[in-house]
């Protein structure tokens, strides 16, 4: 990737954990380029990509077990710093002639750190601390040079190093935020210890990628779906800044937007921003597609297959197109268990910019977002200088409401769902300003990540004017995040729930229950499908 020649460059080694993405999240946090390789790499192949350093992550398998994750252990022998977190730190210990075993009981959450001696990793953080834990396994004995830098109740072996070869370990997770000086270890990694430098900025992100963008494509002509959310909207910036009016954005209009939304793409990007725009209505032919659909996947199947033959014909009347410009972002690629990531981590659902193309079909792809995460591609929506309303609207799956439809998509269950959701997103909107402006912090512990409405394939029973009714719930659906690989429930104040319940019985015909979904990610997922 050309970001590795033009930034100090760490690699991060994929052991299947779900989150472990995170890792290479938290050093793009401190401006350092980072990128999920395969944990199975072989070590010239890694001194190959000129890592400035390597982080090896978490995983849920034993180190011990037949199919577990492996590595290379010449890759210790490179010379180049290496940090392991949890199972991370027990391959390097059984590679270097370490040992792992069982701890008496497991420890799964928030652990007090007791530092022990002096550490380069554990430098300028406190004495006694809360770190968080996910294990069972643990190491037992430390490899020959290794000093024991920490400990809790349960695990002896919190954190190794051997500073002579600059080798860094620790069982607890710095990368998710329950670990109070996880930050801190961190940057005493990257900057004290590997003297990298924060070089990774969005205004050198952006002559970069226009870069790599004009060298790809050349004199071709780029058609790219443009929805009006952020991803495409960010990408539409991007390759308009870098080849101007050799893209066409064709906006396919399936009829399962939110409400209003069509127009607004079309005053945006016609009248705003002077981008070339298709507007291809598909309205009847999606409800054709879809009648009697209930299986989630079916439907994004559908969806993303009939995406691309609108594509193509589209294509095929402008004429000359080689590429495709995508909004494809990195939680995309991980929850559809794409090998791009170098990972191992399963399917969770398919995402409809990477179902294969129809046969016959074929455009080389221009993907400039596939290794960021959705805050960096709204930060890099502000220094393109796209305007704040855009940038930070809610995501929008590809399948739109067909996918917040549970069961067959109806007329019926699409007029009430826009209407549910307007209010949703309007009460919310106003919520979330109101944060802003008390606060001037746009992500702050109280603020909504995102949130919408959904519709299920039921009815209960209620009563409207002193008469008995028949009619559907809705679910809201709101939580916090920053990045969509972990969310929790937006704690919103009852008097905002109770008026959004209220509107929505009194506005939205159809409807006379309304529902709140209090359950993270994990276990559940944002989307209901």
């Amino acid at each position: 990737m050309a970001a590795r020649q033009a930034h100090q460059f760490v690699a991060v080694l994929d052991f299947g954990a779900q989150y472990g993405q995170l890792i290479a999240r938290r050093v793009r946090d401190l401006h350092v380029y980072s990128e999920l390789v395969p944990c199975d790499i072989p070590a010239d192949e890694l001194a190959a990509m000129n890592p400035a350093a390597i982080i090896l992550s978490g995983g849920p398998a034993s180190v011990y077990a037949e199919d577990a994750p492996d590595m290379d252990a010449h890759i210790f022998e490179l010379g180049i710093p290496v940090l392991g977190f949890c199972y991370g730190q027990q391959i390097m210990a059984v590679k270097l002639g370490g040992s792992v075993g069982h701890t008496e009981k497991g420890e799964y959450g928030p652990a007090q750190l007791g530092r022990a001696g002096h550490s380069r990793l554990l430098a300028d953080t406190p004495a006694v601390q809360t770190v968080w834990m996910s294990h069972r396994d643990a190491v037992k004995e430390v490899p020959a040079g290794f000093s024991i830098v920490a400990s809790t109740d349960v695990c002896p072996v919190a954190a190794m190093e051997c500073a002579e070869r600059n080798l860094y370990a620790t069982q607890f997770h710095p990368e998710v935020r329950h670990t109070e000086n996880g930050r801190a270890m961190l940057e005493n990694f990257l900057f004290r210890i590997c003297g990298l430098e924060p070089t990774w900025t969005m205004d050198g992100i952006i002559e970069q990628k226009v870069a790599e963008i004009r060298a790809q494509v050349g004199d071709g002509r780029v058609i790219l779906g443009l929805s009006g959310g952020v991803d495409s909207s960010v990408v539409a910036a991007l390759v308009h800044r870098a080849i101007g009016d050799q893209l066409i954005c064709v906006f396919v209009n399936h009829g399962m937007l939110r409400k209003g939304e069509p127009e607004l793409v079309e005053q945006v990007f016609c009248g705003e921003f002077d981008v070339p725009l298709v507007h291809v209505h598909a309205e009847e032919r999606y409800s054709a597609l879809l009648a009697g659909v209930t299986d989630p996947e079916e439907k994004r199947r559908r969806i993303g297959t009939e995406f691309w033959k609108v594509f193509f014909e589209e294509a095929e009347k402008i004429g000359g197109v080689e590429f495709m410009a995508q909004g494809t972002i990195y939680p995309d690629i991980i929850e559809s268990g794409a090998r791009k990531t170098g990972g191992k981590a399963s399917t969770i659902k398919s995402h409809h910019n990477l179902i294969p193309f129809p046969e016959g079909v074929h455009f080389d792809l221009v993907e400039p977002l596939d290794h960021f995460f959705k805050d960096e591609v709204r930060e890099l929506g502000v220094a393109l200088g796209l305007p704040e309303a855009m940038v930070y609207r809610q995501p929008f799956p590809g399948p739109g409401l067909a996918i917040r439809i549970i069961g067959e998509v109806t007329p019926e269950k699409l007029g009430i769902l826009k209407e549910a959701d307007a209010v949703v997103r309007e009460e919310l909107d106003a919520y979330n300003a109101a944060l802003f402006e008390e606060t001037g912090d746009r992500n702050s512990e109280h603020s909504c990540w995102q949130y919408f409405a959904v519709l299920p394939d039921i009815k209960s029973v209620g009563v409207m004017g002193d008469e008995r009714t028949y009619r559907r719930p809705v679910i809201v659906r709101a939580v916090e995040s920053s990045d969509a690989m972990t969310a929790d429930w937006a704690k919103l104040p009852y008097e905002v729930l109770a008026r959004i319940s209220g509107r929505i019985v009194s506005e939205v015909d159809g409807v006379n229950r309304v529902v709140y979904d209090i359950t993270p990610k994990p276990p559940a997922t944002i989307e209901w499908e």
